[in-house]
């Protein structure tokens, strides 16, 4: 390229770079698509390229930042873009999530379709076109290397993929409007399981991936639980459930799998621990008026005497003032099916007079876990439940090994470690299999056994 068609690419690239910097900093709503580490570097580097200095050192260590912002997240721009549009928080989609389209404000409707346009012009500045205006500014040989990754799960009949393929963004309003009703917005729509931390919701990112067909051995239970949790995705009102039983019969597991069989159907998973329950009512205000299903997740639940955690899990099963959201439930494991320690000096002795309903407040302990519409017990396994569950977990794997054998060892494995639960059997087919997997020659399981 000579001088001259240098000199014309430039003023043409800052032009256009210019026109990107106004309409980005005229965003309405949607002005945190740009705040985070790849907008804030997408921003940075049109900014150096703009104003490049005499030996553009500003404007590579830009592109270099925005390339590894990139990276990092392993999303091209166009991706990343149309991520952070679906999962946007502001006025439009929050309000999008609890009206009809027909029903929202025309200014906010307005100011959606103004920034679909905008966000249309920073999606076709795409990291190739950056690439070339760097090459340019810096009088580089050849252009920096361009990011770039083939897209992954790409819904080709969602509006995910469609949007991009319009003429005008802002014609995709009203489809947007929708979407935000069905899926919801920010972390909602973006994580499947969340966790309550520090104060605040936080998304889990690889959830526990354990499926309902792994589990047998309480299949009453679980189809109980299966119904409630339909009850819920209907849109009626469900039980809170409480699941207690032997340790290792698979309860937490059961509830985790929920989310498995469901999360198409927006059911999310958000798991508070006993610390934390005393944010309890706060948390279901947050799930308030969204259009998820939520099963608040407390596992291995007990008290002490006079727990604050105690009192606000009540105000959440028992109701105050404030209407329950019926898009909440709470589902608790424990390994107590009376969830307030009890100790002998606790009952009333007829000699004492500290309290003279005394025997009142022991009831209201002992009776805490009916606040739970639907209990459900979990007795210890017996040998043939136990042996069912081996053999069904052996079912999904590439064990080949005698039936009878298998038992055999299955027996001596929770003789010599845990005893017979569930959890027991996943811990010896997962150790025979990585066995054999690892020392098919020697092929002797009665290593396992010490």
């Amino acid at each position: 390229m000579d001088t001259q068609a240098m000199a014309t690419a430039s003023i043409s690239s800052y032009a256009q770079i210019q026109l990107l910097q106004r309409q980005a900093a005229s965003l309405l709503l949607y002005q945190s698509v740009l705040h985070s580490d790849v907008g804030n570097a997408f921003l940075e580097l049109l900014q150096a390229i703009r104003y490049t200095d005499a030996d553009a050192r500003g404007c590579l260590h830009a592109y270099g930042n925005y390339f590894h912002a990139l990276a990092n997240r392993q999303h091209n721009w166009e991706v990343y873009l149309i991520n952070q549009i679906f999962t946007a928080e502001n006025p439009f989609s929050q309000l999008a999530q609890q009206r009809d389209f027909e029903d929202l404000p025309l200014a906010l409707v307005a100011a959606a379709k103004h920034d679909l346009q905008i966000l249309q012009s920073l999606y076709e500045c795409n990291s190739a076109i950056l690439s070339e205006w760097v090459q340019a500014v810096a009088h580089l040989p050849v252009s920096p290397v361009v990011w770039y990754v083939e897209p992954e799960d790409i819904d080709t009949v969602g509006l995910k993929f469609s949007l991009p393929h319009l003429d005008n963004w802002a014609d995709a309003v009203e489809d947007l409007a929708n979407y935000y009703r069905q899926s919801g917005t920010g972390l909602f729509a973006q994580y499947r399981a969340l966790r309550w931390q520090g104060g605040e919701l936080i998304g889990i990112p690889y959830p526990d991936p354990v499926k309902l067909s792994t589990l047998v051995g309480y299949e009453l239970q679980r189809d109980a639980l299966l119904k409630n949790t339909e009850i819920l995705l209907s849109g009626e009102v469900a039980l809170h459930v409480l699941l207690y039983g032997s340790r290792g019969a698979g309860k937490s597991s059961l509830v985790k799998a929920l989310l498995n069989e469901y999360c198409d159907r927006h059911l999310r998973l958000v798991e508070v621990t006993k610390s934390d329950l005393r944010d309890l009512p706060r948390i279901v205000e947050q799930l308030r008026g969204v259009p998820q299903k939520f099963i608040i997740f407390v596992d291995d639940l007990s008290f002490e005497e006079d727990d604050d955690a105690f009192k606000a899990l009540k105000v959440v099963l028992e109701g105050n003032l404030t209407a329950r959201p019926q898009n909440v439930v709470v589902y608790a494991t424990s390994n107590r099916r009376h969830l307030i320690r009890e100790f002998f000096t606790d009952r009333p002795n007829p000699k004492d007079q500290e309290e003279i309903n005394a025997w009142d407040t022991m009831q209201e302990k002992l009776s805490f876990s009916d606040r739970f519409g639907l209990t459900l017990t979990f007795e210890p396994a017996d040998q043939q439940t136990y042996l069912k569950i081996v053999n069904h977990l052996a079912s999904q794997t590439d064990i080949n090994i005698d039936q009878q054998d298998l038992e055999y060892q299955a027996l001596q494995w929770a003789t010599r470690h845990n005893g017979r639960s569930g959890r027991t059997a996943r811990q010896f087919i997962d150790f025979f299999q990585a066995e054999l997997k690892l020392f098919p020659a020697e092929n002797n399981i009665n290593n396992i056994q010490s």
